[in-house]
């Protein structure tokens, strides 16, 4: 592990944890939420925002800003952070989800992901030694593995098949990290960040006994944090809740435990409840963009007739810039009438939520009062909006 790479936990309460993870680039107060900047921009909002908000941790995707605009380009620029102007931490994820995504324009094969770019349609390859080649030049604070996702439902003999290859790219994109580690001229370009950390990724879908396997066998590699992959892609909660929990606690306690793509407020709380301390996902800034803002009681569509004459904030116990300003009213109309400053204006109240949740959170789990937190949350919030 990097000298300028390390966790700690702090804090317990039951299951859940605040911790911090130190980086190259700054610190991160666990349990933490990681506004999703796809192509080094999170949609809506600027960096200034961004830091006027207290975000510790923004993510990036390895897939996209491959395609667009290099990652030897943004090697000469310095790396990521230079190249957006950002000087906190950044998470790159693999770019395995979107080549997933891609259905019938990519093919998988033992070396990697053939795939036809969504931008012109030219042909490309990722394999998981170009994949940490491509986040050393980015230079991102934390590498994700090279890794295959599987549809939910899929049969268990699928998703051992899929497991096995996540486990057998892991070592090659491991080795392949730790030999960049000690050459870093042996790459296109240049790796940026001799900070950089690299995280397992745990598959095995809905199965227990795939989940172990997948523990013990990427904890043997030897990675700097781990990540639960592979959920949040349609399986019911209580499926997600009961893998969480059992592959959480199977993890080493002294590396953090990130779980990808979960991002319904509900889903943080009761995943911090079973030892998560890392998330990402696009619902604050996608939501925000089509006039849902997240509250404390739930959801609220901004778009409905019923709040054209409605003058009270958005939610009266928020103190974001949005809350603080502005009313339901003047959202709705401008909203309705297609003005950029709406997602900006929705978009920084949501990803205020996120973190805010996350500081009271944290708080909660330090004063011992997690339990106490948990259930008042759940008597507030519901996915149904109440407004």
């Amino acid at each position: 592990m990097s000298d300028s790479f390390s966790f700690k936990v702090t804090h317990r309460d039951s299951h859940a944890r605040v911790g911090e993870l130190a980086t190259s680039h700054g610190l991160i107060h666990t349990p933490a939420f990681a506004p999703v900047g796809t192509r080094g921009a999170v949609k809506g909002i600027t960096h200034r925002d961004l830091l006027g908000l207290d975000t510790e941790l923004i993510l990036a995707n390895t897939y996209h800003l491959h395609l667009r605009p290099g990652a030897p380009l943004v090697a000469r620029a310095g790396g990521l952070h230079r190249f957006i102007g950002w000087n906190k931490p950044i998470l790159t994820d693999s770019g395995g989800y979107q080549v997933f995504s891609l259905g019938a324009r990519r093919k998988i094969d033992e070396d990697g992901v053939a795939f036809r770019s969504h931008l012109d349609g030219s042909l490309w390859r990722l394999t998981p030694e170009n994949v940490a080649e491509i986040q050393a030049c980015l230079g991102s604070d934390i590498a994700m593995v090279f890794d295959e996702c599987t549809n939910y439902p899929v049969s268990e003999e699928e998703a051992e098949l899929s497991m096995q290859r996540t486990l057998r790219w892991a070592r090659r994109g491991r080795d392949h990290f730790l030999s960049i580690s000690d050459s870093p001229d042996r790459i296109e370009g240049e790796a940026t960040n001799p900070g950089q950390a690299q995280f397992g990724i745990v598959q095995g879908s809905v199965y227990e006994r795939l989940r172990e396997q997948s523990v013990r066998q990427t904890v043997a590699i030897g990675f700097e944090g781990f990540a639960i992959g592979g959920l949040s892609v349609g399986e019911p909660a209580d499926v997600m809740y009961r893998v969480v929990a059992s592959t959480a606690a199977a993890l080493p306690d002294d590396r953090v435990r990130y779980l990808m793509g979960t991002g319904m407020p509900d889903d943080l709380v009761e995943c911090v409840a079973r030892g998560i301390d890392l998330f990402d996902c696009v619902l604050p800034t996608r939501n925000g963009r089509n006039g849902q803002l997240l509250t404390r009681d739930g959801p609220l569509s901004i778009k409905q007739a019923r709040f054209a004459e409605d003058h009270r904030p958005p939610d009266s116990s928020c103190d974001c810039y949005t809350c603080q300003h502005y009313s339901r009213a003047y959202l709705r109309y401008l909203y309705m009438s297609g003005e950029m400053t709406a997602s900006t204006l929705n978009t920084l109240h949501n990803i205020h939520f996120y973190l805010d949740t996350m500081r009271r959170i944290r708080e909660a789990i330090a004063s011992g009062t997690f339990e106490r937190f948990r259930q008042c949350f759940h008597e507030t919030f519901s996915r149904r909006s109440r407004f």
